[in-house]
C-alpha cells in the first residue's frame, strides 16, 4: 500500500485528504506544521508527500529542503501562491509537482498517481522510451528513424525523458546542460526545444509530448 503523508494547517483539507486518499486504499499520515511533517517523514517514511507552503511554524520550501538533505521521495506542492517565482522556487528546491489552491480533487489524485508511477519505474524500464512515433533508446544514445541529435539536445531530452510527467523548471535545465552562469538565458532552451520538437513530434507547432509551461519549464507527457 502507498503511503502518503499530508501536510497542511487547514484542518478542512487535512480531512478531505486523508478521506479521499484513503478510500482509494492509500495509506495516509497527516501533519499540520513543518516540524511535525519532518518528524513524521523520518518514522512514517512516506511514498509520497502532499506539501502546503504556508505553514505555520517554517516555510514549506525549507521543509522540501530539509526532505531533500536525505530522502528522494516524491513531492507535490498544494499551495495557495499562483505566482511563477513561486513554483519555480519549490521546483528549483525538489519539488516534483505543484498544485495551485483550490484545486479540484480528481487533478489532485492523477498527479499523485502520475508522481507514483515516475517513482516506481527502474533504470531499465527507462532505457527505452517512446516520443509519438519515436522509441528513444537512452543508453545507445540512438533515436529511431535515423533521427539524429546534438549533444546538447540530447541532454535536454534525457533529462525531460528520466522524468516523465514532471514539470522541470527552466533554471534546472539550464543549470544542468549549460551551467549556473546561463540560467537567465532561456531563449537557448526555446531554441533547442524547437529543434527537438521539429526532429520528434508528429506536429511540431502544436506538441503532445514535448509541453511548454509557460513562465515555469517544460514537461515530457508520455
Amino acid at each position: 500500500m502507498t503511503r502518503v503523508l499530508v501536510v497542511d494547517d487547514e484542518p478542512q483539507i487535512l480531512r478531505a485528504l486523508r478521506i479521499n486518499l484513503a478510500a482509494r486504499h492509500y495509506e495516509v499520515a497527516v501533519a499540520a506544521d513543518g516540524g511535525s511533517a519532518l518528524r513524521q517523514a523520518a518514522s512514517f517514511h512516506p511514498d509520497l508527500v502532499l506539501l502546503d507552503l504556508g505553514l505555520p511554524d517554517l516555510d514549506g520550501i525549507d521543509v522540501i529542503h530539509g526532505l531533500r538533505g536525505w530522502t528522494s521521495v516524491p513531492i507535490i506542492v498544494l499551495s495557495g501562491r499562483a505566482a511563477n517565482r513561486d513554483k519555480v522556487e519549490a521546483l528549483d528546491a525538489g519539488a516534483d509537482d505543484y498544485v495551485t489552491k483550490p484545486f479540484g480533487i480528481d487533478e489532485l489524485l492523477a498527479r499523485v498517481r502520475a508522481v507514483s508511477r515516475r517513482s516506481a519505474v527502474t533504470e531499465s524500464e527507462t532505457a527505452l522510451i517512446r516520443v509519438g512515433d519515436h522509441v528513444v533508446d537512452l543508453v545507445g544514445k540512438s533515436v529511431s528513424g535515423d533521427v539524429r541529435l546534438t549533444p546538447t539536445e540530447w541532454h535536454i531530452l534525457e533529462i525531460l525523458l528520466r522524468n516523465p510527467g514532471k514539470l522541470i523548471s527552466h533554471r534546472h535545465l539550464l543549470t544542468e546542460v549549460w551551467g549556473a552562469k546561463f540560467v537567465k538565458e532561456s531563449h537557448y532552451l526555446r531554441q533547442y526545444m524547437a529543434q527537438l520538437r521539429r526532429k520528434l513530434e508528429a506536429d511540431p507547432g502544436h506538441p503532445a509530448h514535448l509541453i511548454t509551461e509557460p513562465g515555469m519549464g517544460y514537461r515530457f507527457v508520455p
